[in-house]
């Protein structure tokens, strides 16, 4: 049986984007008593509010409300108070959740240039506004294309989170300065697999390249003793610290390269800092990083940006993946469950509920109806993430959630607009995502300590990591969440020897095992 290997992505979750709110039906925040939050969220629809966003653990929610249901709120005895949604706006550029949440934040990236990250991966989109102006050389794999090209997309939102540029636009990476010099080996093409020996040859390339850092959101559930050796070689004799994604099946089954004793494992933990569900727990998870929700560049026009506004109003919305682009504009109309074509849509906007069928058979039957946009609501709680598995369409194509979706009901007639458009930036979940935040630490510390050995720069990370889980190591986190400062502080009380924990003294490191010299529960 062949040993392949296979990359660890979800798939990519549209940014929504908002239109803009009239001024007769502004959004508030109701904070209702303790039990009561039906009736009055039922009182708020009778009066022509409509809701925005559920604050259930705060007995509170979000809504739209026109002067009569305000006041309806304002007087209603069991809400504790009615204030203003405030705005927040995205200053240009955002800051995505895992580069604060890793210390990235907190070490100056000025000496970046004495580190060399290897992305082993599926290609860099060079004319990415983000990733354009970084030092980036490259190698191709037979076979695979051009390095600074990316089919896939998986490549490029792994080199963001590692090197997103500080430019007032996008996100920014952990080290954002464009100094870090990078080099990508692409192995992998749009489908997403290779082979172990392709590995092999990319981590001898990344060496051959000056790489300090390899980075490999990629992995397979079988062994090769010659993967084993060569990164065990890289790692005592040629000064490479090579950090891998530990799966995304959510067992304890191990996966590889990152089960390698050279190699770190690197586990993906959300927002609140708990062990993501998809996340493999084993023996030889060392460290956890951002790996939910993670937002970062993919190539140009690859991601799904989309809009709804119905009445004025926005609503929260995923563009149906495969769905046509542009914007259309018209009244909208209950198409049911989406079965047959709704000639009652000729011109207007259709409003599908999920179920019984495809939602590709749902859009084709509203274009059959004369339709000229669809919005498909989940039949279940939460927001409705769909694809139109490849099926060609004609109009845009949008998933809301059950609860906008009953709303809607409500405003049949209104003006509706849907809206899908091309982007330069999308989130992902996986362990993918959470091993740049973590090769991204490793350089950046590395790159104020060219000193140490893999070994060193592997202990401090590890001997430093916020503790998440049960006290110590234990298989979900490793010893927890890495930690860039602490480390950076760590190195600084702890001078570098340049070998590896328990080398004994030869050149170039050693074999210091995993954990890179800490305890650890093989």
């Amino acid at each position: 049986m062949r040993n392949t290997l296979s990359i660890f992505a979800a798939g990519a979750i549209a940014l929504a984007v908002s239109a803009q709110v009239s001024a007769a039906d502004e959004r508030y925040i109701i904070k209702f008593k303790n039990g009561k939050g039906a009736a009055v969220k039922a009182q708020m629809q009778q009066n022509g509010g409509r809701s925005a966003l559920a604050l259930d653990k705060r007995n509170a929610f979000a809504a739209y409300l026109p002067a009569k249901a305000l006041s309806a709120m304002q007087n209603n005895p069991n809400v504790e108070y009615v204030e203003k949604d405030v705005k927040r706006y995205l200053l240009s550029q955002e800051v995505p959740f895992g580069i604060p949440m890793v210390q990235a934040d907190l070490v100056d990236d000025g000496m970046a240039g004495n580190s060399t990250v290897c992305i082993i991966d599926s290609g860099y989109d060079i004319s990415h506004e983000d990733l354009s102006g970084n030092m980036v050389t490259g190698t191709n794999d037979s076979g695979t294309g051009n390095w600074y090209e990316d089919q896939n997309g998986h490549g490029t939102h792994v080199a963001g989170t590692i090197a997103a540029l500080n430019n007032s636009t996008g996100v920014v990476g952990v080290m954002p300065n464009g100094k870090v010099k990078l080099h990508i080996v692409k192995v992998f093409t749009a489908e997403g697999w290779g082979y172990s020996s392709s590995l092999v040859a990319a981590a001898d390339t990344c060496a051959d390249n000056g790489a300090n850092v390899i980075n490999m959101s990629l992995g397979g559930s079988l062994k090769s003793r010659t993967e084993d050796s060569a990164f065990a070689d890289l790692y005592a004799n040629r000064g490479v610290l090579s950090i891998a994604a530990a799966g995304n099946d959510g067992n304890t089954r191990h996966s590889y390269p990152a089960s390698y004793d050279s190699v770190m494992s690197i586990a993906a933990v959300d927002s609140d800092k708990v062990i993501a569900d998809f996340s493999q727990q084993t023996n030889q998870v060392e460290l956890a990083g951002p790996g939910v929700n993670v937002l970062s560049s993919v190539p140009v026009g690859s991601a799904v940006v989309s809009s709804v506004s119905v009445a004025g109003s926005p609503v929260d919305s995923a563009g149906m993946e495969d769905s046509a682009m542009g914007s259309a504009t018209g009244s909208l109309v209950d198409c049911g469950i989406g079965d047959y074509a709704c000639t009652e849509a000729a011109g207007e906007i259709c409003l599908i509920s999920r179920g019984s069928i495809s939602f590709a058979d749902k859009v084709l039957n509203c274009e059959a109806g004369g339709g000229v946009g669809a919005i498909i609501y989940n039949n279940e709680p939460g927001m409705l993430y769909g694809t139109l598995g490849g099926v060609a369409t004609s109009i845009p194509s949008v998933g809301i959630s059950d609860t906008d979706g009953a709303a809607l009901m409500n405003q049949l007639g209104a003006s509706a607009t849907v809206a899908v458009e091309p982007g330069d930036y999308a989130y992902f979940n996986g362990t993918s995502m959470a091993t740049p935040h973590v090769a991204g630490v490793a350089g950046l510390v590395w790159s104020h300590y060219p000193n140490c050995a893999p070994g060193e720069i592997r202990a401090a990370m590890n001997a430093t990591a916020e503790d998440l889980g049960v006290a110590g190591r234990d298989d979900a986190y490793g010893y927890g969440l890495v930690q860039a400062k602490a480390a950076f502080d760590y190195l600084a009380a702890n001078a570098c020897t340049g070998t590896n924990p328990g080398d004994g003294g030869s050149s170039g490191g050693g074999g210091g095992g995993k954990g890179g010299g800490k305890p650890n529960k093989l």
